[in-house]
Formats: structure tokens, C-alpha cells, sequence
């Protein structure tokens, strides 16, 4: 399983830039594009936080896929 994010889209609808997110979560601007990437799984806090700028629930921001593994 891999953990999926709508976040790129989600930052692109509301105008705002990885540094923008970043500076309001409390993160590096490279963490969050390792998330989006898929290159990093973030703490629950976090899930949290950036589903909260967005005013989702955090299924609606992050989910898991199947994999071919």
C-alpha cells in the first residue's frame, strides 16, 4: 500500500505555493514536497493540520492505494 494525496491539487485550487503551506503548517517547503511526491509519510498531526487549512477531513486529503508489490 502507498499513501495517496490530493494535496497538489488542493494547493493549486487555493492559490498557494508548497512555501505558503509550509509556513503554515510548521514544516519545511521540502517536506512538503517529499509528501506530495510520495517520498515521505507524515505524522498524524500533520495529516491533520494540512487537512484542517483546507477544511477536509483528512480522508479527503490523504488515503491509501493498493500496490502491485
Amino acid at each position: 500500500m502507498r499513501l495517496v494525496t490530493t494535496l497538489i491539487t488542493l494547493r493549486n485550487n487555493h492559490h498557494m505555493t508548497q512555501e505558503d503551506l509550509s509556513k503554515i503548517v510548521g514544516v519545511s517547503r521540502e517536506t512538503i514536497g517529499r509528501i506530495e511526491r510520495g517520498e515521505y509519510n507524515p505524522s498524524y498531526r500533520l495529516v491533520y493540520e494540512i487537512a484542517h487549512v483546507f477544511g477536509k477531513n483528512v480522508e479527503e486529503v490523504f488515503y491509501y492505494q493498493e500496490t502491485d508489490d
